[in-house]
């Protein structure tokens, strides 16, 4: 069982009056942590035009922490597909995984917010179609030669031979939780992502399924389930849900705005008791107890996204539970 952690966002709370190059600094940071410690991965994230300065630019970020760490796998979750122009996708990836040596995963999703679409001029409706199409330019670019797939979306890409290429196969990782975005991860891609929502119940049952699809179709070639879950490291229970509290349930809120397109004042006591039911944290023992359910349900071959970066908490604070990840817990999973 692997166990990375992140999302970065990069967000700025408004009773936190550091300027927004800090939090940047704060995420190379953490990414040094994070290899520092011998955890798997770090991941970033992305959402444009949120008041709070969310994450934008996925491939820079990933570069930063290219440079900036030596061994650990650097991915996207998620980058919203359809809004690249999918031939610079590939260009950029590229120079990451270079710059890298190797080490980047690419997460792909279709997005959901109306606002994104509208201002990259790209309709809701094409969302699916552009994922897909993207997928396969992707692989086309990276692959030796010209691109030989005929876009829909994009007519030059037809005869371009992208360069340099990557310097690895370059794993493409699709998120969702509907049946046919987990159909699509299972045929079309490396591995798929459970967003955080999921119940382990409802995990079980699409983990089964990508199985039964990949086998029954005769997919070969190694399939990686990543599973994402918020929580945090501590002394206590009460420790650990201290630390993440105003980050988490401050992050909860503004993806509520995102998914709705509306504002969102404060989240319910009933949400508010769920999101905390739904993350995983306490002290090592915790902690271990909690992933060890998972790779039971799941088998000891999942990496699990364990989110511990929750926007205005403290870099001090993120620093030791990465530390402790990597000293107290991954160990034991192992």
């Amino acid at each position: 069982m692997k166990l990375g952690t992140g999302l970065f966002t990069c967000q700025r709370r408004p009773d936190d009056d550091r300027p927004m190059a800090d939090l940047y600094d704060e995420m190379l940071t953490l990414g040094r942590a994070i290899d520092d410690a011998g955890l798997d991965s770090a991941w970033v994230s992305e959402h444009h035009f949120m008041p709070d300065g969310y994450l934008s630019g996925t491939m820079p970020a990933l570069g930063a922490l290219a440079a900036a760490t030596e061994s650990v796998e650097l991915g996207t979750c998620i980058a919203l597909a359809p809004l690249y122009d999918p031939i610079r996708l590939a260009e950029d990836a590229a120079t990451v995984d270079l710059i890298s040596g190797g080490r980047t995963t690419l997460g792909l999703a279709i997005g959901s917010n109306p606002r994104e679409f509208d201002a990259f001029g790209v309709p809701r409706d094409e969302r699916v179609d552009r994922l897909a199409d993207t997928v396969s330019l992707l692989r086309d670019a990276w692959s030796d030669g010209p691109i030989a797939h005929e876009s829909p979306f994009h007519e030059g890409a037809t005869g371009v031979d992208v360069t340099p290429k990557p310097a690895h196969d370059v794993p493409l990782m699709l998120g969702g939780a509907a049946k046919p975005a987990v159909r699509r991860a299972a045929r079309t891609a490396d591995a798929w992502c459970a967003p955080s929502s999921l119940s382990l119940g409802g995990l079980r049952k699409r983990v089964e399924d990508i199985r039964s699809v990949r086998e029954a179709e005769g997919l070969d070639g190694e399939f990686t389930i990543y599973v994402l879950q918020h929580g945090f490291v501590g002394d206590s229970k009460a420790e650990a849900w201290d630390a993440m509290r105003d980050g988490y349930l401050y992050l909860q809120r503004r993806y509520a705005e995102i998914f709705s397109g509306d504002e969102v004042h404060e989240l319910s006591d009933e949400r508010r008791a769920e999101l905390k039911a739904q993350a995983v944290f306490g002290t090592p023992d915790d902690v271990v107890a909690e992933l060890a359910r998972y790779r039971d349900a799941l088998g000891d071959d999942i990496h699990f996204i364990f989110r511990t970066y929750h926007p205005g908490i403290g870099t001090d604070r993120m620093v030791e539970c990465v530390r402790r990840l990597g000293d107290e817990v991954r160990p034991r999973l192992v």
